[in-house]
């Protein structure tokens, strides 16, 4: 999953593709380089962000959606919490809205269900602008798990079809980095929840922290966190360079076809 920020002020990519042309030329190089999906955002939802108004982030958003859909046939991920930009994506020719909300927002769980597309929750304390001071965690995985299992019933009960429901630990989201570790070891516990697993470690704060490097010289050290990740079950990785990673996986994949094959 390539990743296409239309914001100012995201933490590694913001305000370089703020023009829809840009915009639909990096979801297509992305395209190229490998990615099945690009997830299209308009929030920007660091620590310490602030909200984005309602039709502020339908402008920026669906101008890019509306021209990436007549170049190409890539499946479309909506990167929001906003209702009525979720309707709308629907209409324009979306294929996931993805929330790291949770579709807790009033109306966000009605939208979601209304539109019949697969949906993905991730989990979060809290909002971005405070996520980080709620990061008291007895056993992060547990927790993790029990809350994500809490929101897929709390969907299901809204009309969303089990089998449409992605599941996303939300790396970086009200975490700190020995929360964040002890998840990518233990990712494979979350499979049991029987859903796919999108993880999203990409260019984030923990990896630079590990690495001492700044947010656009990690990605190396992403590629081995998510190929570490695919190792335990997670089926979609959401990055911002999907080349080198696509790499890493061919590699990884070959090498597994020939331990079948012994």
């Amino acid at each position: 999953m390539g990743i296409v920020n239309v914001t100012p002020d995201s933490f590694s990519d913001g305000g370089r593709y703020t023009s829809v042309n840009l915009a639909i030329k990096q979801a297509l190089d992305l395209e190229a380089e490998g990615a099945s999906f690009i997830d299209l955002g308009g929030e920007s939802t660091r620590p310490g962000a602030k909200d984005v108004g309602e039709q502020e982030e339908l402008d920026r958003v669906l101008p890019v959606l509306e021209g990436l859909r007549k170049e190409s046939a890539v499946m479309i991920s909506i990167d929001t919490s906003n209702p009525k930009l979720m309707l709308e994506a629907a209409k324009l020719g979306a294929n996931l809205l993805n929330d790291v909300r949770s579709f807790t927002r009033e109306g966000a769980l009605e939208a979601a269900q209304a539109t019949n597309l697969p949906v993905c929750i991730m989990h979060m304390r809290g909002e971005p602008s405070s996520m980080q001071q709620q990061t008291d965690y007895l056993d992060v995985v547990a927790e993790v798990k029990n809350w994500l299992a809490k929101r897929m019933q709390a969907c299901v009960a809204a009309g969303i079809a089990e089998e449409k429901i992605l599941l996303d630990p939300g790396f970086g989201f009200a975490k700190l980095l020995p929360h964040n570790l002890a998840l990518l070891a233990n990712l494979n516990k979350l499979t049991s929840l029987n859903r796919p697993l999108l993880v999203g470690m990409s260019r984030k704060r923990m990896l630079g922290e590990i690495t001492g490097k700044a947010a656009l010289d990690r990605d190396a050290a992403g590629i081995g966190a998510h190929l570490l990740a695919a190792q335990q079950g997670a089926k979609i990785l959401r990055v911002h360079s999907v080349a080198g990673l696509k790499d890493a996986l061919q590699v990884w994949q070959a090498t597994e076809q020939a331990l079948n094959l012994t």
